[in-house]
């Protein structure tokens, strides 16, 4: 059953048999599909600017039923965290921007820490602190100059605990950062960024950790629908255009703009960092002006990332190094400010119905249940889990 399905009309069903349904979907999500997939490597944000979302718990087996196993969030929030202990997922939790000029405080730091990330260690995998969010897109300088001494402050709280090594700590930037992008060895950072993203770069290198960059090939073919085909954004099959300088083809925008952060990381003294997405996507709907906001295009770009990413394909310039991802998002948030498209970019609706059909098939558990229930759903698992192996056996 696709997520949100419901049985169909008749009478409401009786406790004993929600409960042996429940125990079902138990089985099948966490059994079955256990059996038929390793988990996917591609990972997802879990943003909640809504009123219409469903518990954390009961997102928790949503996930889970889709063996997705990579989680973002913009915060470090407990009720996520707790939701998903023992679970095995991987959570890059954040510090919002609001809170970056405070983390230059070492004390602030190393409470923050203590509070938001050393309490669920480890039976939830946080295995990154990103602090702040697209910090160069605006214009406050202050916030711009706290931004390095910030992250140097939470990595040194989280060496000062003996997480170094387990816990990453970075920060995520918007794609206009780049002054240049075209061709994609002529990538370059805007000339006002570099004086902050050197050393930036040289904090990164020494710390073992990951450039993010939010990628949006959506954003192009928005601005001029004229002249970006529409086949070189949406991974379909093209000619590709091949960079002058290196003579790589490339078939997809999201792979050159890629190549063209390697290349602005080269031109400042650096091969050593690695690139990852930490946020792409393609709108479900958008306002008149926003061209190509649909669920069949937002369909087949989220569709074929996927096959890629399960391909383990590298971009041109690192054909051995599989694209690390995060899509951007798992739910549409109703109350993001913006363009209608800000908020409609979720693979599901708040019901756990699927926005468009890309194969993902996932179950959302029925609203929380008390403890008590849960605990005997737990146990009736265990003992029909039990059963079937004896059956097949």
């Amino acid at each position: 059953m696709a997520a949100g399905e419901q049985p169909g009309t008749g009478s409401p069903p009786q406790p004993s048999t929600r409960l042996f349904l429940l125990v079902l979907a138990v089985i099948l999500t966490d059994q079955v599909l256990a059996a038929s997939a390793q988990g996917m490597s591609i990972g997802i944000n879990y943003g909640q600017i809504a009123d219409n979302l469903p518990s954390p718990t009961r997102v928790s087996g949503l996930l889970r039923s889709m063996q997705i196993s990579k989680v973002k969030l913009y915060d470090a929030d407990q009720n996520v965290l707790s939701a998903f202990l023992d679970t095995g997922v991987e959570f890059v939790v954040g510090i919002g921007n609001e809170n970056v000029s405070a983390m230059v405080d070492p004390a602030a730091a190393q409470a923050w820490v203590q509070q938001h990330v050393r309490p669920y260690l480890p039976s939830a995998r946080i295995t990154c602190i990103t602090v702040g969010n697209e910090v160069f897109k605006g214009n406050d300088t202050a916030l711009k100059a706290n931004l390095l001494p910030a992250m140097q402050s939470v990595y040194n709280a989280v060496v000062a605990l003996g997480l170094q090594g387990q816990v990453n700590v970075t920060t995520a930037h918007s794609l206009d950062i780049m002054g240049s992008s075209y061709p994609p060895s002529a990538g370059a950072f805007r000339p006002d960024a570099v004086p902050y993203i050197q050393p930036l770069l040289n904090f990164l290198s020494m710390a073992g950790s990951p450039f993010l960059i939010n990628c949006y090939p959506y954003f192009a073919y928005k601005a001029d629908p004229g002249s970006v085909p529409l086949e070189y954004v949406l991974f379909q099959p093209n000619a590709g255009v091949t960079d002058p300088n290196t003579k790589l083809n490339y078939d997809n925008m999201l792979y050159a703009q890629i190549d063209s952060v390697y290349a602005a990381m080269q031109a400042l003294g650096h091969t050593d960092v690695d690139v990852k997405i930490s946020e792409t996507g393609w709108p479900s709907r958008g306002d008149p002006d926003e061209a190509g906001a649909t669920p069949e295009y937002a369909g087949i770009y989220i569709g074929n990332l996927l096959r890629r990413i399960e391909m383990k394909q590298g971009t041109p310039l690192r054909p051995s190094s599989p694209i690390d991802v995060y899509v951007f998002a798992l739910f549409n948030e109703n109350l993001k400010p913006g363009p209608a498209s800000e908020r409609n970019y979720g693979l599901f609706y708040p019901d756990g119905t699927p926005v468009y059909d890309v194969g993902l098939r996932g179950y959302l558990p029925p609203m929380d249940e008390s403890k008590s229930a849960r605990k005997a759903v737990s146990l009736l698992a265990l003992i029909a889990i039990g059963s079937i192996t004896l059956i097949l056996s």
